[in-house]
């Protein structure tokens, strides 16, 4: 048994894989927001209560908004902003008891979804969280690559390419103390702000109910954010040229965002042809918590 966990930022989810990819249970509780300890303490009760349940695990791996630095051993850049500065792998170890495996969440999506689901038999495949932050992560032969500086694959803090005029430049302000990271324009929130731009009580969610429902300016909104999606997605098409794009994360699921996406994204390629595929992760809300137990596969 693995057993896999997805860190969010309102959501701690945990799940026990067989061997096989057999999900054996899963957990899910509610993160202790801005409680660095609460959320170790967490991580570890749900071990424990797995563990009661069907025995010890032969590895635990966590998927994390952020990565660990190669330099301190401490988190950054997660936006989850209280667990950076924090030595997260090294707390849980102690926590546990044993040795535990972190990779950003992205990445975690990228495995999983290479392993067995939507990008299975690509050699190279570009995972995308379009949720309350853009993560990207990068898997070669169904397995992580973080890189020299644990930062591969995080597209979501450059800037917005081809950026159309003053409503794209400089861009919102970011976490990050930047403005116009892609991260501002394709997370839920920042899909939220372009269609609410004085502050409308409406989701995203509620936007694509109302696109759908034949609301116009939702509509319009739903095709500014495709165009934005195409755009980001041909920088890293234009650099990585993966065999495979899977999106994850609560925009992943609007699935008019898939109708001549590739097309779009064509028109910003640097060839003659594009044939990339993009697609809606194969295991949903669940390929962080089976990339992360991923982490152990043999």
């Amino acid at each position: 048994m693995l057993i896999g966990f997805d860190v969010g930022g309102t959501k701690i989810e945990a799940a026990a894989l067989a061997e096989d990819g057999e999900t054996l249970a899963r957990e899910r509780v509610a993160t202790p927001r801005r409680d660095y300890a609460g959320g170790v303490r967490a991580i570890a009760d749900l071990v424990a209560g797995l563990e009661s349940r069907l025995g010890p695990a032969q590895g635990v791996g966590l998927g994390v908004p952020g990565s660990l630095s190669p330099t301190t051993g401490l988190m950054r850049n997660a936006n989850s902003t209280w667990l950076n500065g924090k030595p997260l792998k090294r707390d849980l170890e102690a926590a546990l008891g044993r040795e535990v495996r972190l990779e950003n969440d992205a990445n975690c999506l990228a495995v999983s979804e290479a392993v067995d689901g939507a990008g299975a038999g690509a050699r190279v495949a570009f995972a995308v969280i379009l949720g309350t932050g853009c993560g990207g992560g990068v898997a070669i032969d169904g397995r992580a690559v973080g890189g020299r500086n644990a930062i591969a694959g995080e597209f979501g803090h450059n800037p917005l390419p081809w950026a159309a005029g003053a409503a794209e430049q400089p861009g919102p302000p970011c976490w990050c103390g930047r403005r116009g990271c892609i991260e501002t324009f394709l997370s839920g929130p920042g899909f939220a702000r372009l269609h609410n731009p004085g502050g409308a009580p409406l989701t995203a969610e509620e936007i694509v109910t109302a696109a759908r429902d034949g609301d116009g300016a939702a509509k319009a909104s739903l095709e500014i954010y495709a165009d934005r999606l195409a755009r980001s997605l041909a920088s890293v098409a234009n650099l990585l040229d993966p065999d495979v794009f899977v999106l994850g994360g609560g925009m992943s699921n609007v699935g008019e965002l898939y109708d001549g996406l590739s097309e779009r994204i064509a028109a910003y390629v640097f060839s003659d042809a594009f044939s990339t595929p993009v697609r809606p992760a194969a295991h949903g809300d669940s390929s962080g918590v089976r990339g992360a137990a991923w982490l152990w596969r043999r």
